[in-house]
């Protein structure tokens, strides 16, 4: 489908001048020495921990980077494409809490695996990502053992690696190995993603940068994703948020490019508005929407896949108008800007504090009708169907028609949670609001859920290999987590 750009000629210009100014001016913080030795190596301005770019050297280590690639999924039918004009769509990621009808709680192993298994069976999500929720009961230097080992087990998707340290950035990969044949064939068909967020404004920590280091040595897809609410770490207006980010990214890729030549990189944008009377993260707005628009016809001129930070964002704490509407506007509006990667796309609420069941049903049922929505119509003399209009005539109606009875299975896009009952029907079944609806919907979905084969040989290794790093991390396994 056409792509909506909103920015001219002399937009993009001004844009580039801002960026190539700030890159040259003021400059990337990088945490690490071996970031700042490398960047150091290849001609930057490098003082103390803050590295001076030239525009130039960003613009030739970008062209690096290849402008579409695919990730192989264990189920070669699951493997995705990364760019042009595809679309792949991720869940939540990053909660600590979780909700389920009026619960609210921290999140739990248990939860994390039911939502990856929502993930597997809802028909329209690509990948689980990293961390649907987090499983606060499992101690946190082994959480990445066993969330990856789940989502392996419970998906036949692509997944996400932990990419915030170099032990657990380095154990993402060594169980990619184990899946896909050792590193050699992971090094030549990546098969993971490593998001990695910048600390906005300006720096990269230690820690990202650890993950940057480790997948981009190892030829895995590096995510560069800004994080910017403007009034917080971005200025307030939308214009220096832009320049900002696209500053950010272009400093990552080439970080990425200086490790290994040619690694997949991709663009991401999580740009959004904060509230000035409360400091709260505010979603959903006009000023994010234009941004993702313009974030979309920044990448496909810089030629690199890009990311949308929603997604089915919204701060509502409820399953209501607010959630739907945020969530709503967000969505489309990746759709319009040509987002190849969507994050964020099932159960976000709260701002980004909870994983909510019901709305990971609600957002999976919108995301099912945009992906619809934006599948072009074919029209044929077929589609026309004028042999209906012979048959029925004038005053009559289209129930019986031939050209009906064909089709009427599938010729509509149906509702998995919304309702066209009648008021009475509606009030016989008990009122049921949206939300109740989507519980039920979570609850068909796991009863759906088929668990993907795995090769017992490689289930064995992945195992041992968990089981033997907890032991070293200082956390062993307990017994049935690996069930």
């Amino acid at each position: 489908m056409p792509r909506y750009e909103p920015l001219g000629g002399d937009d993009l210009e001004a844009l580039d001048r801002g960026w190539e100014r700030l890159v040259s001016e003021v400059g990337i913080r990088f945490d690490h020495p071996e970031a700042r030795r490398l960047l150091a190596e290849a001609g930057q301005a490098v003082d103390g921990d803050v590295v001076r770019l030239d525009p130039a050297f960003l613009r030739a280590q970008l062209a690096l980077a290849p402008r579409a690639f695919t990730l192989a999924a264990r189920n070669p039918e699951r493997s995705l494409e990364i760019g042009g004009d595809a679309m792949v769509f991720c869940a939540a990621q990053g909660p600590p809490f979780v909700r389920r009808g009026d619960e609210r709680r921290d999140g739990t192993f248990e939860d994390f695996r039911r939502l990856v298994m929502l993930v597997q069976a809802s028909g329209v999500l690509d990948t689980p990502g990293r961390n649907v929720v987090e499983p606060n009961d499992l101690p946190l230097d082994v959480r990445h053992l066993l969330r990856t080992q789940a989502m392996i087990r419970l998906t036949d998707l692509v997944w996400s690696g932990e990419p915030s340290s170099t032990v657990a950035a380095e154990d993402c990969i060594r169980m990619a190995e184990i899946v896909f044949g050792g590193r050699e064939a992971i090094e030549r068909q990546p098969v993971i993603f490593a998001n990695c967020n910048v600390n906005s404004p300006l720096n990269f920590d230690e820690r990202m940068l650890e993950g940057i280091l480790a997948y981009a040595a190892a030829g895995q897809a590096v995510i560069i994703t800004p994080f910017l609410l403007m009034g917080a770490m971005a200025p307030v207006s939308v214009p220096a948020a832009l320049v900002q980010q696209t500053a950010e990214v272009l400093a990552g890729v080439a970080l990425v490019q200086l490790i290994r030549p040619g690694t997949p990189c991709v663009m991401g944008s999580f740009l959004s508005s904060t509230d000035m009377k409360t400091g709260s993260p505010a979603f959903g707005g006009p000023e994010s929407a234009f941004g993702l628009y313009a974030s979309g016809q920044i990448a496909r001129r810089l030629g690199i896949p890009w990311r949308s930070g929603g997604g089915t964002l919204t701060a509502s704490p409820a399953v209501d108008f607010q959630a739907g509407y945020e969530a709503f506007n967000t969505l489309a509006s990746a759709f319009l800007a040509g987002a190849n990667v969507c994050w964020q796309t099932a159960g976000w609420l709260e701002g980004g504090l909870v994983t909510s069941f019901e709305k990971f049903a609600a957002d999976v049922e919108l995301l099912d009708l945009l992906q619809h929505q934006f599948t072009p119509v074919r029209i044929t003399d077929e589609t026309i169907a004028f042999d209906a209009h012979a048959e029925v005539g004038h005053a009559g109606h289209f129930f019986g028609a031939a050209h009906t009875l064909e089709r009427f299975r599938d010729c509509f896009w149906r509702p998995s949670v919304g309702t066209t009952d009648n008021f009475d029907r509606w009030t016989r079944a008990g009122r049921p609001d949206h939300a109740t609806r989507a519980s039920a919907r979570v609850d068909e979905l796991l009863e759906a859920y088929e668990r993907p084969p795995l090769d017992d040989a490689v289930e064995a290794e992945l195992i041992e290999f968990v089981e033997r790093r907890a032991r070293e991390l200082g956390d062993p396994v307990e017994a049935g987590l690996l069930d």
